[in-house]
């Protein structure tokens, strides 16, 4: 087994799968923290390269098109401390680097993986659910089945006065995720299968507005928008194949919360579910309640999600 400890974080190579495990310091981005552990089979990467640089450098893994829905759904809009294939290199471990990307080069030749080919089905599974994110104007949700919105004082009359917005998954043909980017407000919007007039953001009734002052560096949304898309048809599936089953379940060791989670939400265990990962998510919700990223409330909803997978 090849590995590389950081302490932004864990990269291991078995030889069929590289898991990624963020570090806990304070300086880790909050999407990664949330998505916690990611597995990646050996099949769903396209590449590795180690970018040396005068105080850091980075090692970057590069996926197939269309292997993870993550990924699909940032569109290349995560910055490179937000992304969970980009890990900061001490100057001392380059060479350490610079062999876990050879080892997985050699791999990638010998087990012959078409990595110029994109993938017509995704092979990671999408964040686990439920999942909210509070935007500007409102809350969203998604348990697995249902996308729920819930306005604020601050929505529009035309949002507002309609109350409530639910989208069932069959009504939706996708979903677009734009970040707040310093002073520009970002968005996230559910697109209902039909034709439907382009509003903007502020007036759609399916969209969720995220503020640029205030979540400019906040880009933990995109996880809703992934766990949405992960359970939609993968866009280069035949058109007779179905979602991909596998993305119901949850990646390996990853957090339940983007905003901790719908009351109305349900997440199913797979069977057998191994009890040291279980344990060792229970540790990372309590570093990041005494860390501040979650609230008592949010702690309290993850923990009993997890709970319940024992």
């Amino acid at each position: 087994m090849t590995e590389i400890l950081q302490r932004a974080g864990n990269w291991t190579f078995d030889g069929g799968t590289v898991r990624i495990v963020p570090g806990h310091h304070k300086s880790v981005h909050r999407l990664r923290r949330l998505l916690g552990e990611v597995a990646v089979p050996l099949e769903a990467v396209s590449g590795i390269a180690y970018e040396p640089g005068r105080k850091a450098g980075r090692l970057r893994l590069r996926l197939r098109h269309g292997a993870d829905p993550l990924l699909q759904a940032a569109g290349g809009r995560l910055p490179d401390a937000a992304d969970p294939y980009s890990l900061e290199v001490e100057p001392d471990r380059a060479g350490v680097a610079e062999y876990f990307a050879d080892e997985l080069r050699n791999a990638l030749l010998l087990e012959q993986i078409p990595v110029a080919e994109p993938c017509d089905r995704y092979l990671l599974p999408g964040p686990p659910v439920p999942l909210t994110v509070q935007g500007t104007d409102g809350t969203a949700s998604f348990d697995g089945d249902l996308v729920r919105i819930d306005w604020n004082w601050v929505a529009e009359g035309s949002k507002s006065s309609a109350g409530p917005r639910t989208l069932a998954l069959h009504e939706l043909a996708g979903v677009e995720w734009s970040p707040a980017v310093g002073l520009e407000n970002g968005f996230l919007r559910f697109r209902p299968k039909g034709s439907h007039a382009v509003l903007k953001p502020d007036h759609d009734p399916n969209c969720l507005v995220l503020w640029g002052v205030r979540q400019a560096k906040d880009v933990s949304s995109v996880l809703l928008a992934a766990a949405v898309t992960a359970r939609l048809p993968h866009p280069s599936a035949p058109a007779s194949a179905p979602a991909l089953p596998s993305s119901d379940g949850p990646r390996p060791g990853a957090g339940t919360e983007a905003g901790a989670g719908s009351a109305a939400g349900k997440e199913s265990a797979p069977e057998g579910a191994d009890h040291d990962v279980l344990l060792r998510r229970l540790r990372e919700l309590g570093e990041l309640r005494r860390e501040g990223v979650l609230t008592e409330e949010e702690f309290t909803a993850a923990k009993q999600a997890v709970l319940r997978r024992f």
